[in-house]
């Protein structure tokens, strides 16, 4: 982007600033719906650890059995209804997001109980969605400064 004036720049810099709160709230959303949509995923597939996370234990026999005596899908861990998938969701306010469900079993999953081991969803989703965010802010505060479209910025392959 090439400016003919210190005033063009100036109006320019202006600009930024009064979108300035709708890119921020975009990024939030955009980055809150990627961590959803990666727990969401997680749900019915064994996870490795990552970070302070543990690796997910198998399903105990006597689960495997009563999920095969109700037609739920075998090795498919915390997915029997699809109910928990569901229940995962994203709220955002101001330039900050949670990404959580309100289904009690969650809890019992991402901490574990006496007869459960832990299988984290969430912090891991974070995690596992870390470069996808850093993309999503990247490449939305590159068109945004550049004067470009931010709402959908488009990514450009090298070479």
């Amino acid at each position: 982007m090439n400016f003919d004036s210190p005033g063009a720049f100036a109006r320019h810099l202006l600009k930024l600033g009064a979108l300035q709160p709708e890119v921020d709230k975009h990024i939030v959303e955009k980055s809150a719906e990627e961590v959803r949509r990666t727990a969401a995923g997680m749900i019915g597939q064994y996870q490795g650890a990552i970070g302070p996370y543990p690796k997910w234990e198998e399903l105990a026999d006597s689960t495997e059995q009563e999920k095969k005596r109700l037609g739920y899908s075998l090795e498919a861990p915390l997915l029997r209804t699809g109910d928990l998938k569901k229940s995962i969701k994203k709220t955002t306010e101001g330039n900050s997001a949670v990404v959580g469900s309100a289904d009690k079993k969650m809890v019992y999953h991402e901490l574990g109980t006496l007869h459960i081991p832990p299988r984290p969803v969430l912090g891991p989703a974070a995690m596992h969605s870390k470069n996808r965010v850093h993309g999503i802010v990247g490449l939305t505060a590159m068109a945004w400064l550049s004067g470009q479209g931010w709402k959908r910025p488009i990514k450009k392959v090298s070479g």
